[in-house]
């Protein structure tokens, strides 16, 4: 084209950069928790459609598909899938300390049974789940444009709870990983009100708590 200007670069430097930029799309947005909340975007957007759905821990269960619906609608583009499984994620005992989410209807087995179909399946917030979510509509987190910035939805959940820390995570991305086991809620809060009180406390003294 006459009018096309060619910008030479370094074969390096677009490596580096492009890699980069790729690594910190998976990062940021797929593959690892954010230490705030414990949570993938993913389970944060099923989180937040359930609670925009009114599926309280106290009222009727909804259809798992017509949450996954909205939340592929609203939220998280890419496919029914991937947010069933981190629905069912959210609802297996066997795979989350606490259970985030309700479910009533085959989820699967720790025998690795596969969970019946979305149609079959129903659900609702956990009572834990609230604790993530209590105060969201004050202000409290940031919300971002979502993908078709036809909606707002939150950066962050504003949990009470030290949800990476009682569910743990794991997730691995480009170039790096995590792995973060499960603790008792219990004892998770007696060593936050140790540090607290005495914040010079040494992992080898919180391990004994």
């Amino acid at each position: 084209m006459p009018n096309e200007r060619q910008v030479p670069v370094p074969i390096e430097e677009e490596m580096r950069k492009s890699y980069l930029d790729y690594a910190m799309s998976v990062i940021v947005g797929r593959a690892l928790p954010d230490i705030r909340d414990g949570l993938k975007p993913v389970h944060r957007r099923v989180l937040y459609t359930m609670q925009g759905l009114g599926l309280n821990w106290n009222r009727a269960y909804k259809k798992a598909a017509r949450v996954i619906g909205d939340c592929m609608g609203k939220y998280h583009p890419h496919g029914d899938a991937p947010i069933y499984e981190a629905l069912v994620r959210m609802v297996q005992e066997f795979s989350l300390r606490y259970p985030l989410v309700d479910g009533q209807g085959n989820y699967g087995s720790v025998d690795g049974d596969p969970p019946a179909a979305m149609r079959y399946t129903e659900a609702r917030l956990a009572k834990i789940a609230h604790e993530m979510l209590a105060d969201i509509d004050r202000d409290t987190v940031d919300f971002v444009p979502n993908f078709d910035e036809s909606e707002q939805e939150p950066v962050v959940l504003p949990t009470r709870i030290p949800n990476l820390l009682i569910n743990g995570s794991a997730g691995i991305a480009v170039g790096m990983a995590t792995n973060v086991p499960p603790h008792n809620l219990t004892e998770v809060i007696d060593g936050l009100v140790t540090l607290i009180d005495s914040p010079e406390t040494t992992i080898e003294q919180l391990l004994k708590i």
